[in-house]
């Protein structure tokens, strides 16, 4: 009977005698490794940056009163009588005091925060700029948006002092020609005519939002639309894991009646981009990885073949089928291992170096992380294949007749 070291020696013996074979071997391990891993961490490094730049100026989820159709003026099947226009009803969300403490108390909701959005103008000598006046509590959107990272110039707790204060996207600052300190007109879409203070200037680097977006105090706001203190159009969310945020929209549109739009469903163009993108460099890596897999298959494919008067004399001198699958299993294993550390080492150095790579934007370093979750599952993944890349042709040499070979 033979033991579990004797096949392990002959496991090494074959990987010695063939250096050139197992050199390959190895090497497309280290590859098929370096690759799966290093693409997964880009993939992971991707949809941080875009979901971090997306939940600069997106709440994870909104809840705002949507638009309601007018019912058919009949309902009779036969008549086709209908009138599509939206009645016109407020905006505005009622008791919103009450439903912001409730949603506070809410298991997973992590921030809440009131707003109202204000189409207004800004003047200045013969400049007039259409913009977006974002009404809101200082304190709740920092929490929400962490807008003093933005900041290019003043500072950010000065809104909640100055009542008639204003944060200008770098954009419309540069539009009007408006610095730190200098006092613009204003005029809402109701008509009220307002001058307001410039106490600072955020850039995030999106042209869409630097360009049309601006904040201001609630209370102003309220001023502007001439409404109470009651009035809120908007309450934004966020929640402890962003990717459950349908979910969480789900249960508050039933609990609370009004529309609750998770940032998915607000972004549908943009996520349909990323989930391709991920398809794309999944299906990449891991054809890589099964590429490398083949060679395994093919290096001790042709070991078999070459070994298999050995294999018939390891037979007849009292080896087993399951020894000899020992032994050229042992054989990838031993590949597998060495390749994968190598893999390993090689993504972690490709990582290292592009994370260090600056890019510039809003992006600023490459788009690269160490994502533990991806070394793990290459590691398993690259072991399974090689397992298996080392099994099929191990079985088949399990399956030599040793009388058969001695005759030929």
């Amino acid at each position: 009977m033979a033991q579990y070291p004797i096949n392990f020696n002959i496991a090494t013996t074959y990987i010695i005698a063939n250096k050139k074979l197992t050199f390959v071997a190895i090497l497309g391990v280290v590859l098929g490794i370096a690759i799966y891993i290093f693409m997964n961490s880009l993939l992971s490094g991707f949809d941080k940056t875009s979901s971090d730049a997306m939940f600069k100026s997106t709440p994870a989820i909104r809840i705002y009163k949507d638009d309601v159709y007018a019912e058919p003026l009949t309902k009779d099947p036969n008549v086709m009588i209908t009138n599509s226009k939206v009645v016109p009803q407020p905006n505005t969300i009622l008791n919103p005091n009450a439903l912001i403490s409730f949603l506070k108390k809410q298991e997973g909701v992590t921030v809440v925060m009131p707003q109202i959005n204000v189409s207004v103008f800004f003047t200045n000598g013969k400049s007039q700029i259409a913009s977006q006046a974002l009404g809101i509590v200082s304190e709740e959107a920092q929490k929400m948006y962490d807008i003093k990272s933005f900041m290019v110039e003043g500072n950010y707790d000065d809104l909640q002092r100055t009542r008639n204060g204003v944060i200008l996207g770098s954009g419309i600052a540069k539009k009007m020609n408006a610095h730190l300190g200098d006092n613009v007109g204003f005029i809402s879409s109701k008509g009220v005519s307002q001058i307001v203070k410039v106490i600072g200037i955020f850039q995030m680097n999106n042209s869409v939002v630097d360009k049309f977006r601006c904040y201001i105090n609630l209370n102003f706001a309220q001023e502007l639309l001439k409404e109470n203190n009651a009035y809120i159009t908007d309450i934004n969310v966020s929640v402890k894991n962003y990717k459950e945020a349908k979910t969480y929209a789900e249960k508050l549109s039933h609990i609370t009646g009004y529309k609750a739009e998770d940032w998915e469903t607000a972004n549908e163009a943009i996520m349909a981009a990323f989930k391709m993108r991920r398809i794309v460099i999944t299906i990449i890596s891991t054809i890589v990885l099964m590429v490398s897999a083949f060679g395994i298959y093919n290096i001790l494919n042709m070991t078999v073949s070459q070994k298999i008067n050995d294999i018939a004399i390891l037979k007849a001198i009292g080896f087993k089928g399951r020894d000899v699958i020992r032994i050229f299993v042992g054989q990838a294993i031993i590949i597998g291992i060495i390749g994968i550390v190598l893999g390993v080492l090689i993504a972690i150095i490709l990582i290292k170096i592009l994370s260090n790579v600056y890019v510039g934007g809003d992006v600023g370093f490459f788009p690269i992380i160490y994502d533990v979750k991806k070394f793990i599952q290459g590691i398993v993944f690259g072991s399974v294949v090689t397992f298996l890349a080392g099994y099929i042709p191990a079985k088949k040499a399990a399956n030599v007749d040793p009388v058969d070979i001695f005759r030929k």
